[in-house]
């Protein structure tokens, strides 16, 4: 039989191979799993952009109207900071305060949020009423009615 070589570590020339092979598939492994992470994130990262593709609306820009920038028209951007806040929250409340004490609120406070919504909401321009499904209907039959009569010419 074969002589069995032996280190002095206790190690046989098998046991050494089969430990470098475990190593090799170790450092597979890693590099899969890092392809694998890496590949994820692309993916990730391309769904993200198309994502943000999607909500990109400046193509629309061409279509729409020319608009004034807020600086033109001369209202400046409100910043709310503490002391702003605070006094907007004083206004705000002292005309809650009127609207609660004012009379016709007591007697009826829906009808007169009603009234309130209906007096400062923009007009709505009304289209014009169709005409009256009987007149539409006599003018088919005259139509019909002139028809039978060229027929009979």
């Amino acid at each position: 039989m074969g002589k069995i070589s032996s280190r002095s570590d206790g190690q046989t020339h098998a046991d050494r191979k089969f430990e470098k092979k475990m190593q090799f598939y170790e450092l597979v492994r890693g590099a899969v799993a890092r392809k694998a992470i890496t590949k994820e994130k692309q993916q990730r990262k391309r769904s993200r952009q198309k994502r943000l593709k999607a909500y990109d609306l400046s193509s629309l820009s061409e279509y729409l109207p020319e608009l004034k920038s807020p600086l033109e028209s001369g209202r400046a951007e409100f910043k709310l900071n503490s002391k702003s806040r605070n006094k907007l929250v004083l206004k705000e409340g002292n005309q809650l305060k009127t609207v609660i004490n004012h009379p016709v609120f007591q007697s009826d406070p829906l009808g007169a949020i009603y009234q309130h919504l209906q007096n400062t909401q923009p007009a709505i321009d009304e289209k014009p009423k169709r005409k009256d499904s009987k007149t539409r209907k006599d003018k088919t039959k005259k139509k019909k009615s002139k028809a039978v009569q060229s027929m009979e010419i």
